[in-house]
């Protein structure tokens, strides 16, 4: 297997896509674009350049991004002609397993044996996408997050047959790009998009309950927990609420909604074993001394504060009107 990611293949360069190849391309990787017909292509890589350039005037880009982002990247004619030669093909094609079955196939007949292939599916497993690929022990989902040239979490997913050799290569070339990554088991939706999927779905429930409008809604999650979530998941939030606490409100939840709101085993063990979070310096994953729970405390109240003033400073999301 490949040690190290030089060069890099994006098949499909629309804006998924097109913002995955504009992050490697601006974080010093050797890459190449291709989409449906090389007319598409070439308007796709005219686009990504040219947004580079306005993110860079608008300061969203560091100065000179837009010029590295020109000089690494560049489109092919054909997704063979893309492929052929480069250490690892990122393939972001729309989200339907017959097209990207269809692609996959073309990708690994035409690159070389030892590339490695990532896929951007955000729901589809693994295991329904590796029968297209000749070589699935090279084969993995790469999922990043949209918008690419800004949101640093990627999640990797390995299926059964995916040689886990391909791990560190992968994970280096995202670590240069500025991405921080995790490794999911082969389940549809893997983590990100079950947990994603399961709040929009609680949301819009609330909403045909008639207990808050859609707006109401948006502002409790992003001005509450959403609030937290950039600096701390939900298993350090639960640990600085209380796992009793929290075992309490489940109780109240089941009660009120049965058992697809019950506490669940992992939390009920815990407090069973008298594990309270940092309130006793013991949580669900991790245990804490005096003096990690002092430091926790401390960056928890300076991170809300620079948040609290960054969204000051940016002011509401410019969101039209909601629909009466």
């Amino acid at each position: 297997m490949i040690e190290s990611i030089q060069t890099v293949a994006v098949v499909g360069a629309g804006y998924m896509g097109g913002g995955i190849a504009q992050s490697l391309a601006q974080s010093g990787f050797d890459v190449v674009i291709a989409d449906a017909s090389a007319e598409t292509t070439a308007a796709q890589l005219a686009r990504i350049l040219g947004e580079a350039e306005q993110f860079e005037q608008q300061g969203l880009f560091e100065p000179g991004s837009s010029d590295r982002v020109r000089s690494n990247l560049r489109a092919a004619d054909s997704i063979e002609e893309a492929v052929a030669g480069v250490d690892f093909i990122e393939e972001a094609v729309i989200e339907s397993p017959d097209v990207k079955h269809d692609v996959l196939r073309r990708v690994s007949a035409a690159a070389r044996p030892d590339a490695i292939i990532g896929s951007n599916t955000s729901t589809i497993p693994v295991s329904v996408l590796e029968t297209a690929v000749t070589g699935p022990e090279r084969f993995l989902t790469v999922h990043w997050s949209n918008p690419a040239p800004f949101i640093p979490g990627v999640e990797l997913v390995v299926g059964e047959r995916t040689d886990r050799a391909v791990l560190p290569a992968v994970t280096d070339m995202l670590a240069r790009a500025g991405r921080s990554s995790a490794l999911v088991a082969d389940v549809p939706g893997f983590v990100l998009n079950r947990l994603q999927y399961v709040l929009l779905k609680e949301a819009m429930s609330i909403v045909e309950e008639g207990v808050a409008t859609a707006d109401d809604v948006d502002t409790i999650v992003r001005s509450t927990f959403g609030f937290r979530l950039p600096f701390f998941g939900p298993f350090a939030i639960a640990d600085m609420a209380g796992l009793d606490v929290y075992a309490l409100g489940f109780q109240t939840f089941e009660e009120a909604f049965g058992s697809r709101l019950s506490p669940p085993q992992l939390l009920v063990d815990a407090v069973a074993a008298g594990r309270h979070g940092t309130k006793n310096g013991a949580g669900l994953t991790r245990d804490y001394s005096p003096d990690e729970v002092q430091a926790v405390v401390a960056y928890r109240s300076e991170a809300y504060s620079r948040m609290a003033r960054l969204l000051a400073e940016l002011g509401p999301a410019p969101l039209p009107p909601a629909r009466s």
